[in-house]
């Protein structure tokens, strides 16, 4: 029973109706309707997790995401993060969280996870971690690549949040699981998962709307805005 993860799911929903979000999902028979994977998520705004979920709703599937702990801590979203069974995270001491994901990736579940591990104020991908690969090759399920591309627009680190009805496109591309093999190298699956992720992000970036010029500052530098090049960011 998902007494709490549904209604929340029907709240967010509400929310992004009243915001006007547009949203263009390709890919969604890539998520499976039963059994465990990690769902690697690109990270360019605060609200990435929600809209990855959403893209798993049509699937029948909700999506435990790994958060850093603070927000478990938090006197309203604290309950709401626990009674989703999303997974808290102390980056101090990150095993706990480790062991807690690849449980629950062996359970069965959609667990997600951001391999940049912070956002990008550049906008384009960072380097990414090997904690999605690892726990996918150590729970035994595949790793499904998502970009989002739009988020930032919403709320992003060092811009002001823009929450009312903007109609902002959010563009949502789910590619073929990669599985991860018991003897593979890690470093090799996660050069793999960041290749593939950014063929991904190429192909949204082409498909999505202009970005008027009093939004440049979103756009990565080398596609004429002017975020922050990777190296500077």
């Amino acid at each position: 029973m998902e007494l709490v993860y549904r209604p929340v799911v029907g709240l967010a929903r509400a929310i992004f109706a009243v915001q006007g979000l547009r949203f263009t999902v390709t890919g969604a028979e890539h998520i499976p309707r039963s059994g465990g994977a990690v769902l690697a998520i690109n990270h360019t705004g605060y609200l990435d997790f929600t809209y990855a979920g959403y893209a798993a709703l049509p699937a029948g599937r909700l999506v435990r995401f790994m958060a850093k702990e603070s927000v478990f801590a938090h006197p309203v979203s604290g309950p709401l993060m626990r009674g989703m069974h999303h997974i808290p995270v102390d980056r101090a001491a990150g095993a706990a969280a480790y062991r807690k994901a690849v449980t629950a990736l062996r359970e069965g579940e959609i667990v997600g996870v951001y391999p940049e591990a912070t956002i990008s104020k550049s906008f384009e991908l960072k380097t990414f971690k090997a904690g999605a690969a690892r726990m996918a090759q150590e729970a035994g399920v595949p790793i499904i690549p998502c970009v989002i591309w739009g988020a930032q627009r919403v709320w992003t680190k060092g811009h002001p949040k823009r929450l009312g009805r903007h109609r902002f496109p959010i563009h949502i591309d789910l590619g073929t699981s990669i599985p991860v093999g018991s003897d593979e190298d890690i470093a090799e699956v996660t050069a793999r998962l960041k290749a593939t992720m950014a063929a991904q992000l190429e192909r949204v970036w082409a498909a999505y709307p202009p970005i008027p010029d009093a939004e440049a500052h979103l756009v990565p530098a080398r596609l004429g805005g002017r975020a922050p090049a990777p190296e500077q960011a």
